[in-house]
């Protein structure tokens, strides 16, 4: 789980919602904690033990599964995504692939501010469920489609989520969305399900394997 807190800064009041820009230049240099930008509000993302857990594990999957196959991308170890239509807001997933060649040849602020800002560079997405799971499920949800992001994981290790989007009763569950003429499609998994992923078809991991690693 999250807990997500709005940061106060000193700035003057007509100035309150910051640019991306007045993020970039703001953020603590070195620092090891976690900023999103929200409608030009910074909003510090301090996840629990077990939240970490749950993302660490999957990444490592993921990983050896990349360099089991040999594909060109790469998981960052912290990234911003910017939002499409605004300057105000950008992400922090918990698990991001990138596409090694895009970062190089479309992505300008990579190198410099760790942004990305073209949908396609990102191949997968997930957020790890916290108790702000709106975010996950309807806020991020509709930015990584608009984005282009061909698969987005919403991972609800602990069944947080509205009623209506892992169904009653309440359990965890793991949403899958694959990106299919600019709109998502989506599946869910629970149980012994096995994910399914477009992006690495041979992935084999249940939603009981990951809920246990966050109990």
């Amino acid at each position: 789980m999250f807990i997500k807190e709005k940061i106060d800064i000193d700035l003057p009041q007509e100035s309150r919602l910051l640019t991306l820009e007045e993020f970039w230049d703001w953020y603590p240099d070195g620092y090891e904690g976690r900023f999103e930008l929200h409608n030009g509000v910074i909003v510090k993302m301090q996840p629990t033990g077990t939240h970490e857990q749950v993302a660490g594990f999957l990444a490592m999957e993921i990983g050896f599964e990349i360099k089991r196959l040999g594909l060109p991308l790469c998981i960052p170890r912290q990234g911003l995504i910017k939002a499409i239509d605004t300057d105000k807001t950008a992400y922090i997933p918990d698990v991001m692939v990138l596409d090694s060649a895009a970062i190089q040849d479309k992505e300008p602020m990579w190198k410099k501010r760790s942004t990305i800002t073209q949908g396609e560079t990102v191949r997968l997405a997930i957020e790890v469920v916290s108790t702000n799971w709106q975010d996950d499920y309807l806020m991020k949800l509709g930015e990584y489609e608009k984005l282009g992001i061909a698969e987005y994981w919403i991972v609800d290790y602990l069944g947080l989520g509205g009623r209506r989007y892992i169904g009653s009763p309440k359990q965890p569950t793991v949403s899958i969305y694959h990106l299919v003429e600019g709109e998502y499609t989506f599946a869910l998994f629970q149980g012994q399900d096995t994910l399914r992923s477009n992006l690495f078809p041979e992935l084999s991991l249940s939603v009981t394997q990951i809920s246990q690693i966050g109990q």
